[in-house]
């Protein structure tokens, strides 16, 4: 029997990023098929141009279907934007019988989830959290145990219809069905996440190159998600308003010789740069970089830092915050994150993954291998091995049903 093949589309506001993986039969996945494309037509994760998009899509659809000599007929797809929003609802019901099956934990879910969405916004995910039963709190699985009154605690992500209906028709554009799409972070976190960071409290954080995309995991299980519109893109255009450049230099100086500690940079290092309008080159500081960059890095923890706060969830982290994201890959990132968030900080690239990945094994490839993930979730559950978290001791097939229903409306 040949092994199933997992598609994912990241579409970012810098790049488009599609991935085809072969589920091997110990559970790994082996990447036969990589297509990058410079992104077009996006901005902070939404789309702003349909045809330029379009294009962009199909032409990093068309690398990764060549490489992986297969046609690409559906996909999961990344999303991201401040169109996105997440918050809890509750759902209470009687246990029939006194002992909580599988169907009483069903109705709670869906008494949860029956909340009022308005006309322009659509459910992505819902994620089952917690239950309540009787007067016990914070029960993780009360299936078998006895009681009367169960309530489900779930955590809803929507966004907007017309955002979302914009990006999926883009991408059909390209030739390729939508299966689902799985917001940034979420995404991030299966390529990133240690089991044990999941369940102790842990943050992630995606810095892309328009939005900066956050989740936060206690106890295994998403508590609270959100999205910030203000990425690396934001420090490629200071430096180009501010020494007159191109984005394309601007791009590649940052990439090349910024930093986000200017102390750490000798005073009299000089970058050589010709600014628009210039027929000769002009010299920039190499510091001066450095503190534009810093300005902006720390007013993008900041951001990090007071919807940490907002949350409620700040002091539940001893595992900190966990970086990826292109822009994660700044030097001195680390050492300033640490101290504007004042918790652990960990950069973090995809590493479970092995075949084609000279060019993905980076932070900024963290979202696009984790649909990779998410699609063999999503795999039928006759898969020969267990995902890596989620549930105990039932049987997988049910462990799986039960899982993914509680992610996708």
């Amino acid at each position: 029997m040949e092994a199933p093949v997992v598609v994912g589309i990241d579409v970012g506001t810098t790049k488009v990023c599609t991935l085809v993986a072969r589920v091997e039969p110990d559970g790994r996945l082996r990447v036969i098929g990589v297509g990058l494309e410079p992104s077009r037509g996006m901005n902070k994760g939404m789309v702003v141009d349909m045809q330029a998009a379009s294009d962009a899509i199909a032409r990093s659809v068309e690398k990764a279907a060549r490489t992986a000599g297969l046609e690409i007929a559906s996909a999961l797809v990344s999303l991201a934007g401040s169109h996105v929003s997440g918050e809890i609802s509750r759902g209470v019901v009687g246990v029939s019988g006194g002992v909580v099956d599988a169907r009483d934990i069903q109705r709670a879910v869906e008494a949860a989830r029956a909340i009022a969405v308005p006309h322009d916004r659509e459910i992505v995910h819902i994620i089952q959290r917690s239950f309540r039963l009787d007067d016990q709190e914070s029960v993780r699985e009360p299936l078998g145990m006895h009681g009367y009154r169960l309530e489900a605690e779930v955590h809803i992500i929507t966004a907007s219809k017309a955002s979302v209906a914009n990006l999926r028709e883009c991408v059909q554009n390209a030739g390729v069905e939508v299966s689902h799409f799985v917001l940034n972070p979420l995404a991030s976190a299966e390529a990133v996440l240690t089991d044990t960071e999941r369940e102790m409290g842990v943050a992630i954080c995606d810095i892309g190159g328009g939005t900066t995309d956050l989740a936060v995991y206690i106890g295994g299980d998403v508590w609270h998600t959100a999205v910030l519109p203000v990425g690396g893109n934001h420090v490629t255009r200071d430096l180009a308003y501010l020494f007159h450049l191109p984005p394309s230099r601007a791009e590649e100086i940052k990439v090349r010789h910024g930093h986000t500690v200017p102390s750490a940079v000798p005073s009299d290092e000089i970058i050589t740069v010709r600014s628009f309008g210039e027929q000769d080159t002009v010299q920039v500081s190499r510091q001066e970089v450095a503190e534009v960059i810093e300005a902006r890095a720390r007013e993008m923890l900041s951001m990090v830092r007071h919807e940490l706060h907002r949350s409620g969830y700040d002091g539940l982290l001893p595992a900190g915050v966990v970086f990826t994201g292109g822009s994660s890959l700044l030097k001195g990132f680390k050492e300033i994150a640490r101290e504007e968030l004042g918790m652990p900080v960990r950069i973090a690239q995809p590493e479970k993954i092995f075949g084609m990945v000279d060019r993905i094994q980076s932070p900024a490839f963290a979202t696009s291998v984790g649909l990779l993930h998410w699609a063999q979730l999503l795999q039928t559950s006759a898969m020969p091995v267990e995902p890596q978290r989620h549930y105990r001791n039932e049987d997988f097939s049910e462990r799986l049903k039960r899982f993914l229903r509680s992610l996708f409306p």
